[in-house]
């Protein structure tokens, strides 16, 4: 009877340690898996993978087709309380981009949402995104810039570009030219996994 009782005990207190954690996935289209079916996504490919990691890992996907900084800024604060993440990629921008915004202000929601972030006791991961240079040569190179230099300022890791290695490949992309096709999403999983993956190794 006791050791029955010692072994519960054990059990009891190693729950807590095995909990699964959970990544949230903050983005927009491109992590909503926009024009594709449900699983083919970057972000489904991402739970299975984590399905099979000891301790579990969960994931929330909060990604909006069309969002931008700005209403990922308003709604942010919800997807944190909902998730109680660990880990989040923050994964916007490109709308932004896209309609012109000025560079600073994407900067400046950005930097909001990685430090809330981290006043939520969950990690920050900064994922970057390009725009093609017919948007304009020196509104592109300053978009793609703040990427980098926001990670060196906040000191966050980042995911260089969401979609290196497909943007030079137009049979990559749905008709739009924009979105990635779904055998194009595992090389823009693994992109994201060569920083994330890391970050979920248990400490030693």
């Amino acid at each position: 009877m006791r050791r029955w009782l010692f072994a519960a005990v054990l059990i009891l207190a190693a729950a807590p340690a095995l909990a699964a954690r959970t990544v949230l996935v903050f983005g927009d289209s491109l992590s909503a898996a926009y024009g594709l079916s449900s699983g083919e996504g970057w972000v489904s490919l991402l739970a299975k993978r984590l399905g099979s990691l000891e301790p579990p890992w969960e994931v929330v996907n909060a990604s909006i087709s069309g969002e931008t900084t700005a209403g990922g800024v308003r709604r942010f604060s919800e997807a944190l309380a909902r998730a109680k993440p660990d880990i989040v990629l923050i994964e916007l921008g490109a709308n932004d981009a896209l309609r012109g915004q000025p560079v600073a202000g994407i900067r400046a929601n950005l930097q909001r949402m990685i430090r809330e972030t981290r006043k939520a006791h969950a990690k920050p991961v900064l994922v970057g995104i390009m725009i093609p240079p017919n948007y304009g040569i020196d509104y592109a190179a300053e978009f793609r810039d703040l990427f980098p230099a926001l990670a060196k300022t906040e000191k966050v890791p980042l995911v260089p570009f969401l979609l290196a290695g497909l943007a030079e490949n137009s049979a990559d992309f749905q008709a739009d030219q924009l979105h990635p096709t779904a055998i194009a999403e595992p090389r823009v999983l693994d992109n994201v996994w060569s920083v994330l993956g890391p970050l979920l190794r248990p400490a030693h």
